[in-house]
């Protein structure tokens, strides 16, 4: 066994994400005309970015990780094709390819083997490695739902839905997954507008829940909709919460539901 096949036991194949290989002279500035966060942090690992309706409303996610002279594109299989066909759409007369791979996404916590990279959301999330060999499972399976609870992180079609969401009330900022100094983007004006001209009123939190609801259910508080209860896990869950609703108890079904410290 290899020393990074060794390595990755302690962690496993995210086997929902699909890889593609975006390739050509003009790749960097294609996608930094279309995505959320600045393509020149490529020189120091990967990055988190959305694609964004012209709304400003969120279409996709995913990790771009520098890879010699192509970019990988980390993107939730269930909505890889659709966005790769649009993608495809903006490039016009530009050199650029993107291509699906058979290169497997492999994640996990502790010790990172060689030549993973850390997920840039946030430390709690660990390492990533992309590679077509095989790998040992890891001797116990890591609860990532648990991990994203924690730090509220929102998933590709739980809680990030698409020509729903904004960004921001998303927590993209908090997750480095938006630049505001970059320039224009798909969604750009929208976006900016609401970070320097609004307060938010609605976004993601982790709450502590006493029971348990269906993902989607809503919130009430005082018998008023207060918010959605998404995912659940030891206790606590990922909200969308109207703020001037959230003060005290809430109710998801039967679920008793409060913000967490």
């Amino acid at each position: 066994m290899t020393e990074a096949a060794t390595a990755m036991a302690s962690g496993e194949r995210a086997p929902d994400r699909k890889v593609f290989r975006i390739t050509g002279a003009d790749r960097e500035a294609f996608l930094q005309g279309l995505v959320t966060n600045d393509l020149r942090k490529l020189a120091a690992g990967p990055v988190y970015a959305a694609f964004l309706t012209a709304q400003g409303k969120y279409l996709a996610d995913f990790l771009l990780v520098p890879d010699g002279e192509a970019i990988l594109l980390d993107i939730k299989e269930t909505i890889a094709e659709a966005f790769t066909r649009r993608l495809s759409m903006y490039r016009l007369r530009a050199d650029v390819q993107i291509t699906p791979t058979d290169i497997a996404v492999w994640r996990g916590l502790g010790p990172a083997p060689v030549a993973a990279v850390p997920d840039p959301r946030d430390a709690s999330l660990g390492w990533r490695l992309y590679t077509a060999a095989e790998g040992p499972a890891a001797a116990d399976p890591i609860d990532w739902d648990a991990i994203r609870v924690a730090a509220c992180i929102p998933e590709t079609g739980v809680e990030l839905i698409p020509d729903d969401t904004y960004i921001l009330e998303a927590g993209f900022e908090r997750l480095n997954g938006v630049d505001f100094r970059k320039g224009c983007y798909v969604g750009q004006e929208v976006t900016a507008r609401m970070k320097h001209k609004t307060e938010l009123r609605k976004g993601f939190r982790t709450v502590l829940v006493e029971g348990s609801a269906p993902v989607g259910t809503e919130l009430l508080a005082d018998g008023k909709p207060a918010g959605t209860l998404y995912t659940q896990s030891g206790g606590k869950g990922i909200a969308f919460l109207r703020f001037d609703r959230a003060q005290g108890e809430m109710l998801a079904g039967d679920a008793r539901v409060r913000l967490a410290e």
